[in-house]
């Protein structure tokens, strides 16, 4: 599969490059058959009010797009809210915490209803998802928590940073960096030059970074 695609990708290139040159040869030779008024015309006026043109395009077109994918998720946090206060099963209650901050960008606007529901959820998984195979959940949770925004989290995020699992502990610096939790200041230093594991590290610097901003 990768190869045939790699043979049609080798295919639409030089037919893309053909085009170009024609294109080229094209645009050159109606240029040369225009007259000198046409073509100072062209140069004087109609290539400044199309590049004026283009720019004010843009110009509109990135507001727009911003306030369209705004609405998306807008829209989109809606339906996980709805999905979340209907959902009985705290395993499934948990993807859609994750999916709601995840859309939000790890942001609280909008969610500030259930911010107490959705600390004491992520709360309760820190704690209790134990073990091996859990592990996963409970960085996860320990990084969603920080950025409820909430500092009573700071003790849970803290005492995480002592995780046996480096994911655990990376998730937990990630978390207290989003809460800009400086009481966490000293542990963070301590993780970012003694932990053996590369990524705590880069995540407990860039925690201490974000309380400098």
């Amino acid at each position: 599969m990768i190869t045939m695609r790699r043979r049609e990708q080798g295919q639409v290139n030089p037919a893309l490059l053909i085009i170009l040159i024609i294109c080229l040869i094209t645009g050159v030779w109606v240029w040369k058959r225009l007259s000198l008024e046409t073509q100072d015309y062209l140069v004087d006026q109609a290539v400044p009010m199309t590049a004026i043109g283009l720019v004010c395009a843009l110009l509109l077109f990135i507001p727009i797009r911003m306030l369209r994918r705004r609405q998306v998720r807008s829209r989109e946090r809606t339906r996980l809210l709805t999905l979340f206060h209907r959902e009985t099963v705290q395993e499934k209650q948990l993807e859609l915490v994750f999916a709601l901050l995840e859309n939000n960008e790890y942001h609280i606007d909008g969610l500030e209803s259930v911010v107490p529901a959705l600390k004491e959820l992520l709360a309760t998984t820190l704690q209790r998802a134990l073990g091996d195979k859990q592990h996963r959940i409970r960085g996860m949770a320990a990084s969603h928590l920080g950025a409820l925004q909430d500092l009573s989290a700071v003790p849970l995020l803290v005492k995480a940073l002592d995780d046996d699992h480096a994911y655990v502990r990376a998730c937990a610096a990630l978390g207290l960096g989003r809460l800009r939790a400086t009481e966490a200041r000293e542990r963070l230093k301590a993780a970012m030059e003694h932990d053996w594991d590369q990524t705590v590290r880069s995540r407990a610097r860039e925690a201490l970074e974000r309380m400098r901003s």
